[in-house]
């Protein structure tokens, strides 16, 4: 039973990691209408970059089962400040993705957390 819990969780620890990837790429080359965004949401010119860099740092800790419970908590954060940016300025159609991939990091950080237990 402990063996196919650690299977899920790094399965989704691993596709958490990949979203992060593709959300750092997307974050780093954004186009206008995500710049547009940004904008309307108060955020500075350069703070996609910082954004894409978090997810990128994100995603490489993910990776590693050492390091993956800062990973999902520092996933969790970016995407806790995501999905508060979408509430507080009514853009609720941005909303969705961010929440469930907050629950989806809250997730495999509970996971590791517990897989960390079982062992120690």
């Amino acid at each position: 039973m402990a063996k196919s819990t650690l299977s899920f969780s790094s399965l989704l620890a691993w596709l958490l990691a990949a979203f992060f990837l593709f959300g750092s790429y997307g974050n780093a080359f954004i186009t206008a209408d995500y710049a547009a965004a940004y904008a309307r949401w108060g955020y500075p010119d350069w703070f996609h970059y910082l954004t894409a860099a978090l997810e990128l740092a994100a995603a490489l800790l993910l990776i590693g089962s050492g390091t993956r419970i800062c990973g999902a908590g520092l996933g969790a954060v970016v995407m806790s400040a995501a999905t508060l940016t979408t509430l507080a300025n009514g853009d609720y159609s941005h909303t969705t993705a961010p929440a469930i991939v907050l629950l989806v990091s809250l997730t495999v950080l509970a996971l590791s957390l517990s897989a960390r237990r079982r062992t120690a």
